[in-house]
């Protein structure tokens, strides 16, 4: 198949004509609304598709809405297939037993975990072109949806380009460990997810008490755990998460990323190490308990170093605050602190979220 991207923008392009939002007032380039065309003859966006002999172009359902339209499924007549979303926020569900694509558009903005879902059905393989449609303002800017691509797995395509099959050699990602730093409310668990979205296969592992990172502490992940608003934040973090992720609730991270197939997003380093201080007895700070500490923190860091998943892993960064006001908070910030170095030193990407911006760690 040769698709020929016509516009690669939202419904009214990208930037928005009118918008003043930063997003469209930094655009770096212009996208007109997307629409593409296949082998010449099939014309998808803009209104009801127009086909050619030959061609066969079926609807597909929406996973969101039942009463629209999420897509198009189109079959060549060397077998060649397409799928194409509707529209902004379309998630377009392709029947059971359908062949793979060979080019897949998706609406990634509105929707990433569908990349993940595609794959884990096999409907999206490695000889797959993905690519991006309805490119707009629901990202900060240009440069970030690249970055998004990057780790996704997925194309860019600007207005005018063309995309065709068969792939030419895929690029392989080195990245095997990403540690992803912030503070509360920072936006670093979203972060994480969003890296995981294109992933067929993730376990999520709850380090602790199921809930977002940065819980941990003297007081332990615990406590918080009969609250009502404590309750309230661990649904809507289940409730964020793609369906068919598995979860699993562990302190024994080591055994968990030696055993490790997939991908794996470890929710968080803080709680973890909140949790694993109490069963060390650390707080007292005894001589034997900072030891079993220190093997325990040795065995994640050595499993962490020789992991054959693609793990990500959210941590708190201690260092920004006030000075605890308690020995066992200042013994928790320091451990947590000198922890963070050792996993970011062994990670491939590291990033600190601040106001849910990246903002990248160099390795040097």
């Amino acid at each position: 198949m040769r698709v020929l991207v016509e516009g690669s923008g939202g419904a009214a392009g990208w930037p928005q004509p009118g918008c003043r939002c930063a997003s469209c007032l930094l655009a770096g380039s212009t996208r007109a609304p997307s629409a593409i065309t296949v082998d010449g003859v099939v014309r998808l966006g803009g209104g009801e598709p127009r086909g050619a002999a030959g061609y066969q172009v079926r609807r597909l359902a929406d996973a969101r809405e039942a009463a629209e339209i999420g897509g198009w499924d189109v079959t060549g007549p060397d077998g060649g297939r397409l799928l194409y979303p509707a529209r902004p926020g379309a998630v377009p569900v392709p029947p059971e037993g359908a062949a793979a694509y060979d080019i897949a558009f998706l609406d990634l903005l509105g929707e990433p975990a569908q990349l993940g879902l595609l794959r884990r059905r096999g409907l999206i393989t490695a000889g797959t072109v993905t690519a991006v449609a309805f490119a707009d303002h629901r990202v900060p800017a240009e440069a970030e949806l690249r970055r998004r691509c990057g780790f996704w797995g997925a194309e860019l395509a600007g207005d005018g380009d063309t995309v065709t099959t068969p792939r030419s050699a895929e690029k392989k990602c080195t990245t095997r460990r990403v540690l992803v730093l912030g503070g509360a409310r920072s936006g670093k668990s979203e972060q994480a997810e969003l890296r995981l979205a294109g992933e067929p296969d993730v376990t999520y592992v709850a380090a602790g008490a199921e809930g977002p990172a940065g819980t941990g502490g003297p007081a332990g992940a615990g406590e918080a755990a009969g609250d009502a608003e404590w309750a309230a934040r661990v649904a809507a973090h289940r409730a964020r998460r793609p369906a068919w992720w598995r979860t699993t609730e562990t302190t024994d991270l080591a055994g968990v990323l030696a055993g490790a197939r997939g991908a794996l997003l470890i929710d968080g380093i803080g709680t973890w190490l909140a949790a694993v201080m109490d069963e060390c007895g650390a707080w007292a700070g005894s001589a034997d308990s900072a030891a079993r500490l220190a093997a325990r923190i040795a065995a994640l860091a050595g499993a962490w170093r020789q992991t054959g998943a693609y793990v990500v892993a959210v941590s708190d960064e201690a260092g920004l605050g006030v000075v605890p006001g308690t020995p066992a908070g200042r013994l928790f910030r320091d451990e947590l602190g000198r922890l963070n170095q050792v996993l970011a030193a062994e990670s491939e990407e590291a990033e600190l979220i601040v106001a849910g911006r990246v903002v990248p760690l160099a390795a040097g």
